[in-house]
């Protein structure tokens, strides 16, 4: 079956509204894919990620973790896509799969999937500018990096990364170990691609991947004031007013947002004069 546009949109405001556990991390993710791939049904790829599992469980490797790496990394030989980084499709799931290779959140979602269809405790980690994952099972916690076939890192190699991306003074703290929730995966997923838009200067799309993120989190006020400030570049003044004077009133706002968004707020209405 062809998923519509609208009754995806539909089902992304019912994760909104209910959370996303009940849905599921994977399918809310081939969702938010087929919204840039209208007309390709989603059957084949929830069989595929039914497949990974089943693989999983047949792996007479030692450990879980052991498992998903050489089922996702071997077997069916994702990696993360080094050469072609910021292409849009190494964030649309259904791209992923197709080509077996993307960003490292995108590849997280699938080790995280597969590792909850093996009845693991598995999810994301805070772990700045690299996306990666834990696994827990059998008493024993691992974290694997989906970019690079689902290789298990220790401390010293944590610190190594971190170094990589912040520098040699960087040095891991408890928080890089705190888990982010599903939907903070999935908004983490937009992100990339939003990101990656507004480079571009696909302003009109960008602005529809922040309208989809706010269907997801529709409490998370910084998607508002998003919106509103890309209205306020494409020239859309009264619905950018309308937007930005929502975020001031939801509340929560930290005082250098408020400050922005009050003066362009301010310079926007004295152009309607």
């Amino acid at each position: 079956m062809v998923p519509d546009p609208d009754n995806v949109r539909a089902r992304l405001a019912g994760i909104g509204e209910r959370g996303v556990g009940e849905t599921g991390l994977a399918e809310a993710a081939l969702l938010l894919a087929s919204l840039d791939r209208p007309g390709v049904p989603l059957e084949r790829y929830r069989d595929h990620l039914s497949a990974l599992a089943k693989s999983a469980k047949a792996s007479e490797a030692d450990t879980p973790a052991a498992a998903l790496a050489e089922t996702l990394g071997g077997e069916y030989g994702y990696e993360g896509d080094s050469r072609t980084y910021d292409d849009p499709q190494n964030a649309n799931l259904i791209r992923v799969i197709d080509r077996r290779k993307g960003l490292p959140v995108a590849l997280g979602i699938l080790y995280i999937e597969t590792a909850r269809g093996l009845g693991l405790d598995a999810g994301g980690l805070n772990f700045p500018n690299h996306f990666l994952i834990r696994v827990q099972g059998d008493g024993v916690r691992q974290i694997l990096d989906p970019f690079h076939g689902g290789k298990a890192l220790d401390a010293p190699a944590l610190r190594r990364l971190l170094a990589s991306f912040q520098g040699e003074k960087a040095e891991l703290s408890q928080a890089h170990y705190q888990d982010v929730s599903d939907l903070d995966i999935l908004l983490r997923l937009q992100n990339n691609i939003k990101l990656r838009l507004l480079r571009d200067g696909q302003l009109e799309p960008a602005l529809q991947i922040i309208r989809d993120m706010r269907l997801l989190a529709p409490r998370l006020s910084g998607l508002m004031r998003e919106e509103g400030m890309l209205l306020a570049r494409k020239g859309e003044r009264r619905a950018a007013i309308g937007c930005l004077r929502d975020f001031l009133a939801s509340g929560n706002i930290r005082e250098p947002e408020r400050l922005e968004v009050a003066r362009v707020l301010q310079v926007l209405e004295s152009q309607l004069n």
